[in-house]
């Protein structure tokens, strides 16, 4: 089976003609020119999404080459007046004028052919760095640098199940991972603990999630208050530490 030209293939994937119905035919019936002509106009789709992008980078340097080689490919077809279709040898003799444009056409549809193969390949390469350098996905948030840490563990007669942890950041603030508290009837507060001499202050309260990020004062002396503790605490009015805690951990770093 002889397959469609590639040039042909070209013009055809550009939209710059449509396919006659011998060509309509074979392309229903020959599986390679249809995955061929899918190819060309994947990539002159490539080539319409740059036409609206502004302050693109660069392509890549090998890209430019291939543009040059395909250039100098194009460059390398023979003349008219190589080929032989100008001058007194040629103006006579019966289809001299047929043969003539036959070849001008064809030398016409190579060059036009490497042309647009060198322009799909700058698009092509355009759009790989535009999509390595342009991502929908958000940039992932920098993690905050850590001061201080404690594992926090159950204290007292709370199920060993009860754990968490408590990191300082640099931003001042005291992040609290909790799991497996147990129940009680009022809320849960958080303290940090002097151990040399059993001072306290809170820093806050835990509402119903696992997580809480709690601002620290900032004149709090962590060398001193290094104890992290959680307890359960009443409605009662009472701001001091009901006696109660639940977790505790030393910060350490």
């Amino acid at each position: 089976m002889q397959h469609l030209e590639h040039e042909r293939l070209v013009f055809l994937a550009l939209g710059e003609s449509d396919a006659d119905d011998g060509e309509s035919t074979h392309l229903d019936t020959c599986a390679h020119c249809r995955t061929e002509l899918t190819s060309l106009r994947q990539v002159a789709g490539l080539g319409v999404e740059t036409q609206g992008l502004g302050d693109l980078p660069d392509p890549p340097e090998h890209i430019w080459q291939g543009i040059a080689a395909e250039i100098r490919a194009a460059e390398a077809v023979p003349s008219l007046t190589e080929a032989g279709l100008s001058g007194p040898g040629v103006a006579g003799g019966p289809g001299a004028g047929g043969r003539s444009r036959a070849r001008r056409r064809a030398g016409w549809s190579r060059w036009a052919a490497t042309a647009v193969t060198a322009v799909a390949a700058a698009a092509i390469g355009v759009v790989g760095t535009v999509s390595v350098l342009r991502t929908d996905e958000p940039a992932p948030a920098p993690t905050p640098a850590v001061l201080a840490s404690a594992p926090l563990a159950a204290f007292g007669s709370t199920p060993k199940s009860a754990q968490g942890d408590a990191r300082v950041l640099r931003s001042g603030q005291l992040h609290l991972h909790v799991a497996n508290l147990p129940r009680v009837p009022g809320y849960y507060e958080v303290w940090l603990i002097n151990p040399t001499n059993m001072k306290m202050f809170s820093i806050g309260t835990l509402g119903g999630d696992s997580d809480a990020l709690l601002p620290l004062p900032p004149n709090v002396d962590l060398k001193s208050y290094t104890v992290v503790d959680v307890s359960a605490e009443q409605y009662d009015n009472n701001t001091r530490h009901s006696g109660d805690s639940l977790l505790r951990g030393t910060l350490t770093g």
